[in-house]
């Protein structure tokens, strides 16, 4: 696919879209100090102005992001703006944040966890650490898949996970593109493929479950010791294979196709080709929720009334994340739908199995394959 219409371009011609993406991992952080209302949630219409005011009493949130910084710096800003609380932040992987979590115990050092799989937050919430906590914003849900049935974490975006090429690279080779998963262990892709470490990236507890789903539990790990011939590296974020996509570096990513959306539109790369499996895509559940024993419980609580608002989500677009949107009262990133991205081309997925064996699937398919290898990215 080639590019054919910047995000300049695309916005000055429809003069004001919204939309919401998240993935990603790695370092980072900032802080915004408060500035914002603090008079109790005055002129915030929607909120409840005995919750706003007790986060406010609080006076801070610390949040651990799963998504691509500058759209956690966004929803930070507006959350301080929104509410004068000051907001600081950090970045992580979905399996670095679990680890992590596991490892504080109920004494976490930040409040709120936002974006990344909900695998990971299923894996959380089934160890207790995070709370229960139903929003009045989730009567905006479009479906209910995409929260959890428990009240421990709230959907907040769909990613569709697919194949990222770059069309020049495959041509200089005289190779065609992949159209479905059995191409991956095509012997031509020696050295071609880069995916994401199962131990770090929520994206590649997808790539893992929708492969098992496919062809089965033996199989489907039989499948991924096949295609690690292939494999010339595992990255530690989900998004790490789109950022070499454009520059040659990597010639076929197995990504989420929205992270092939931004190198397009946001740099310009109009090699990169955007393929969904033409035997149904699958798709995460983006997700965030409040840490069990959290230090500011009520501004955590206050962050998931929000993350669930157009204040929130509208601005993903703005900052390059093009996911779709699973509240009703938002618009979707028309620029993705445009570029042949479609929410509903989808497989039949399993999400609970999904949700109950995740952690077990990883264990299989990381001692199929020998522990792993200095191809599997931690930094």
């Amino acid at each position: 696919m080639s590019k054919t219409l910047s995000r300049r371009d695309f916005l000055a011609a429809s003069g004001a879209l919204a939309g919401l993406g998240l993935y990603g991992c790695g370092g980072g952080g900032g802080s915004t100090d408060g500035g914002g209302s603090t008079d109790g949630g005055a002129g915030v219409e929607g909120y409840d102005p005995e919750l706003v005011a007790a986060a406010q009493a609080e006076g801070e949130l610390n949040v651990i992001g799963t998504c691509e910084e500058p759209y956690i710096s966004a929803a930070c800003d507006k959350f301080t703006e929104l509410f004068g609380i000051k907001t600081s932040w950090q970045r992580l992987g979905g399996g670095e944040v679990l680890a992590k979590a596991q490892e504080e115990n109920g004494n976490p050092s930040s409040d709120v966890w936002f974006g990344g799989g909900c695998t990971s937050y299923v894996q959380a919430a089934n160890d207790g650490l995070l709370i229960k906590y139903s929003p009045a914003n989730l009567s905006h849900i479009t479906n209910p898949n995409f929260t959890s049935t428990d009240g421990t974490w709230v959907g907040i975006y769909t990613g569709i996970l697919g194949f990222l090429t770059n069309n020049e690279e495959l041509a200089a080779r005289n190779l065609e593109g992949p159209k479905d998963w059995p191409d991956l262990l095509n012997p031509d892709y020696k050295g071609l493929i880069w995916s994401s470490n199962y131990n770090t990236a929520s994206t590649a507890e997808l790539i893992l479950n929708t492969v098992i789903q496919k062809y089965g539990h033996d199989e489907g790990i039989q499948f991924l010791v096949d295609l690690d011939k292939n494999v010339a590296q595992y990255t530690k974020s989900g998004g790490g294979p789109s950022k070499s996509i454009g520059i040659g570096e990597c010639t076929i990513g197995i990504n989420f196709l929205h992270d092939g959306v931004y190198q397009i539109v946001d740099n310009g790369y109009d090699n990169i080709g955007l393929v969904a499996p033409s035997s149904g895509a699958s798709y995460e559940v983006g997700a965030s929720a409040g840490f069990e024993g959290c230090a500011h419980p009520n501004a955590a609580k206050l962050w998931l009334e929000y993350v669930l608002t157009p204040e929130c989500v509208n601005q993903a677009q703005e900052v390059g994340s093009y996911q779709f949107l699973v509240i009703d009262n938002a618009t979707q990133p028309q620029i993705a739908i445009d570029m042949g991205v479609d929410p509903n081309n989808v497989m039949d997925f399993d999400f609970a199995d999904m949700m109950a064996n995740t952690a077990q699937y990883k264990e299989d398919v990381m001692a199929a394959l020998g522990g792993g290898d200095d191809r599997f990215k931690t930094e």
